[in-house]
């Protein structure tokens, strides 16, 4: 619920308290114009984390605590189907369009499974309705929660409307120049019928815009920096007056307007309050227009950067993120089929790799709008928020393999997915859990898309970065594999693929002698005489698997060089 107690100042802190999006503040905000609850609602400060548009046919990532858009589904069986599919997945709402009859055994089921059933009014649309939550979840990422204007979080022009309407004891839009509706309170429904049309269409009808053109208010409205009252000319009960005022930016331009719909004349004092908010809804749409859909992409990369850095500043990058709180997967991912030497080809192959970063920013935006994509030299990381630590794994890889499909052909990707993390401490846990788990991806043969768990191949990682340390030099291979490794360059002998086989074939000699195309006696005199030229035990389970791990580490000894 929204409290306000007055704004005397530019700028100055109020009482006025916004929460994160929840379900209460979401049917606040909507109601009337654009929901209804056709259940009860038990958790009314249920946290709703996105929206997206169901579709059946289409296998899709649900996160968490997001609001699903029944797009084309009905009351009845097929409602209690999706039902039966989404409650698992700890939806907050689904949304069907109205009129719908939800029964008794509906609604026990989405008791069961904690689902609220909301109805989209009549003659409001989907694409509408998506837009605005849309808008009201993008008010809750990326601003520091510090960052206060007039009492408002800094760019939340749905909250700072709502203080607005308060003040003022009426309901309140605020548009920019072309009669666009940028934000409005809640409590629309108690205005009038071109109120409501308006926030239906999210632009003042054409209709009106001409009485107010002809009456000459926009030249009112425009030229003084005082509210304008006007009085609609309509013979219909219950339309109201309407007072305006212009929200001017530095050198007096003019950035929109707001609107109130009211009974009667406001107050002188009040009158004077609503020129100081103008100046207050300025500075909220000047820090918007900072937060652009570029510079605020950049801006978050930026924070990510800093934050997988592990450097200063990386406790508050993710709290501006708005992820340090919750468990984290992080990513790293390579597109595949780049590597050019050439100065031009490095280029465009930059810039297919930022395409493919803003891509994937885009998709996961739809599926958290707190999770956050940056490139890094040649690798694109990310940092996916999860419900559980426990589960977390699972959802990451369901998240990235969803991911993958929608990239398809264009775009070749290889991706490795860290550790479940929380916490900045942990953030570069979970990076370099990524990075390895991506380097075992980029070593399979002939690698294509696919993605890698670290937990599922930490054995690997472990072997590749050995191999390492034996490719630079720093480690050289010595006992018994060496001297028959040895053995095999003076004498051109293969006992060192003899003993991988035999190896590989867990000692089945009837297996790695047809392997080798060899009679078994015949592998038994070689394993004999292997054994005596390099002192190995083949009896001895330690002596087999430190040849095994030599075998597979050593690059001489598999012909392999590590990427």
């Amino acid at each position: 619920m929204v409290q306000a107690q007055n704004f005397n100042e530019w700028g100055e802190e109020t009482d006025v308290h916004i929460p994160k999006l929840t379900l209460e503040r979401l049917i606040l905000e909507l109601g009337a114009i654009f929901l209804s609850t056709l259940t009860d609602v038990p958790d009314p400060s249920r946290r709703v984390s996105g929206v997206m548009i169901y579709d059946p046919i289409d296998t899709q990532a649900v996160s968490e605590d997001v609001i699903v858009l029944g797009v084309g589904f009905e009351a009845g069986e097929e409602l209690r189907a999706l039902m039966d599919e989404l409650g698992p997945q700890d939806v907050t709402a689904v949304v069907v369009r109205e009129p719908a009859a939800v029964d008794e055994v509906t609604a026990a089921m989405a008791r069961r499974h904690g689902v609220v059933l909301l109805g989209l009014t009549p003659g409001a649309s989907w694409t509408q309705l998506h837009s605005m939550i849309s808008s009201l979840l993008a008010d809750d990422v990326g601003v520091h929660r510090s960052e206060k204007i007039g009492g408002v979080p800094s760019g939340d022009l749905f909250a700072f409307a709502n203080a607005v309407a308060l003040l003022l004891g009426a309901p309140v839009t605020i548009e920019d120049r072309n009669c666009r509706v940028i934000a409005f309170s809640s409590g629309q429904e108690e205005a009038d019928e071109p109120r409501v049309e308006t926030i239906l269409a999210r632009k003042v009808p054409e209709r009106y815009i001409r009485q107010y053109t002809e009456a000459g208010f926009f030249q009112e409205l425009y030229s003084s920096d005082r509210p304008v009252h006007m009085k609609l000319s309509s013979t219909a009960e219950g339309y109201k007056d309407r007072t305006a005022i212009a929200i001017r930016g530095a050198g007096g331009e003019i950035l929109g307007s707001i609107w109130a719909a009211v009974p009667k004349p406001l107050e002188p004092d009040t009158l004077e309050g609503f020129r100081d908010l103008a100046k207050v809804a300025a500075l909220h749409i000047l820090r918007i227009r900072a937060g652009s859909d570029t510079d605020q992409k950049r801006r978050r990369a930026g924070l990510l950067k800093t934050a997988l850095e592990g450097e200063q500043g990386a406790e508050a990058s993710m709290r501006e993120l708005g992820i340090d709180e919750a468990p984290l997967g992080v990513f790293a991912a390579s597109v595949l089929g780049v590597g050019n030497d050439k100065l031009e080809g490095i280029v465009e192959e930059q810039a297919l790799r930022q395409w493919v970063t803003d891509a994937i920013a885009v998709h996961l935006a739809a599926v958290h709008p707190a999770a956050c994509v940056a490139l890094m030299g040649d690798t694109i990381y990310g940092a996916l928020p999860l419900k559980s630590v426990i589960d977390g794994e699972s959802q990451a890889v369901r998240l990235v393999e969803d991911l993958l499909c929608r990239l398809g052909k264009r775009t070749a990707l290889s991706v490795g997915i860290g550790q479940v993390v929380s916490g900045t401490r942990n953030l570069a846990t979970g990076r370099e859990g990524a990075e390895r788990a991506l380097r075992v991806q980029l070593n399979q043969p002939g690698a294509e898309s696919g993605a890698s768990l670290f937990s599922d191949v930490h054995v690997e990682a472990m072997i590749l970065e050995l191999r390492d340390r034996f490719a630079s030099g720093y480690e050289s291979a010595t006992g018994p594999v060496a001297r028959l490794w040895e053995h095999d360059m003076r004498h051109g002998t293969d006992f060192v693929a003899t003993l991988r086989v035999w190896l590989d074939s867990m000692g089945d000699i009837s297996s790695a002698a047809d392997q080798l195309h060899v009679h078994p006696n015949t592998l038994r005199y070689r394993l004999r005489r292997l054994s005596d030229l390099s002192g190995l035990d083949l009896t001895d389970p330690d002596a087999r698997f430190a040849a095994q791990v030599l075998l597979r580490v050593v690059p001489e000894f598999n012909g392999t060089e590590p990427q």
